[in-house]
């Protein structure tokens, strides 16, 4: 975040009350239908997102000449995973801001699984940049966060002045859920080893590493197709048109939320709740600790647009 609006919030332009979060829900039930499956009506989705983050707001995020970086989630292939079209509108929106195609990012584990959710994998410093962290490599030294020891990426380590974090809303059969936390193992070279325990506290130690907490700036979470069981892989039964983009500047506090959402869905499906099965995220509660944001509801402004 800015240091000199570090109180401020970054999508609103408010002072931010001492122990509050914000949370923007912003919904369209006519973005999809049920019988269209995940296929966009593009002009509203845009118009989604201009309700969401305002294109005037952009320059409270980022600065023309820092390099950009938009982490998307592309494990699922095109089923479950961050639209092309959400991030191509939001490259159009930050080269708005005065940032630079040429310092635009997309980025994820591996080139394959961005080609998997139908990203064009290009290096040419002429248009904007999509690779994985196979094509830009890991640091060489271990950064070590309580729990968590790993190889940062080089691509948001070297790479990226600052963050856009793009994870998908969806449920995951050993966190509990994977959104705006979860999605920095994708930052790390060995997510792997950090699945014990339902993830707990290995998502937080990894998200308060050092280089990640300082240069996320902003979440939007793909809500527009969401997914309540079976997760992280693809299972069209148990996805939704959910229709919405959550955004925020906490990561914790966005997690809470969307993690209440697919409650909600799994208890509307008459599935059990995640604690009953032992997959609670409790990781959100331990990022909390760590003061990485809120996760007390009462404390959360979910603010509709």
């Amino acid at each position: 975040m800015h240091p000199q609006v570090s109180r401020r919030s970054l999508l609103l332009g408010a002072l931010a009350a001492p122990g509050r979060a914000r949370v923007i829900v912003a919904r369209d039930p006519r973005l999809q239908s049920p019988g269209q499956g995940s296929g966009l009506n593009t002009g509203r989705l845009i118009a989604l997102l201009d309700r969401a983050v305002p294109p005037e707001n952009w320059r409270r995020v980022v600065r023309p000449g820092e390099t950009v970086g938009l982490k998307v989630n592309c494990l699922a292939g095109k089923g479950i995973s961050t639209h092309v079209a959400l991030v191509e509108a939001i490259c159009e929106r930050l080269q708005q801001a005065g940032v630079s195609r040429r310092n635009i990012i997309i980025w994820d584990r591996l080139n394959s699984d961005l080609e998997s959710a139908g990203f064009r994998i290009s290096e040419s410093r002429d248009r904007i940049r999509c690779f994985g962290n196979d094509t830009a490599g890991y640091e060489d030294e271990l950064t070590v966060s309580g729990a968590a020891a790993s190889m940062l990426s080089k691509t948001l380590t070297r790479l990226c002045d600052a963050i856009i974090n793009l994870p998908v809303l969806k449920d995951h059969g050993i966190a509990g859920v994977t959104m705006a936390l979860k999605n920095m193992f994708g930052a790390i070279h060995n997510p792997n080893k950090y699945h014990p325990n339902a993830c707990d506290p290995y998502v937080a130690d990894v998200y308060r590493m050092p280089a990640i907490q300082r240069k996320v700036r902003l979440t939007i979470c793909d809500a527009t197709t969401a997914q309540y069981e079976g997760g992280p892989s693809f299972m069209p039964h148990w996805t939704w048109p959910c229709n919405t983009l959550l955004v925020s500047e906490d990561p914790v506090a966005l997690d809470t939320v969307g993690w209440q959402i697919i409650e909600q869905k799994r208890a509307e499906k008459g599935l059990k709740s995640l604690k009953s099965l032992k997959r609670e995220p409790a990781y959100i509660a331990t990022a909390a600790r760590y003061g990485l944001g809120v996760n007390d509801l009462r404390r959360i402004d979910k603010i509709e647009v």
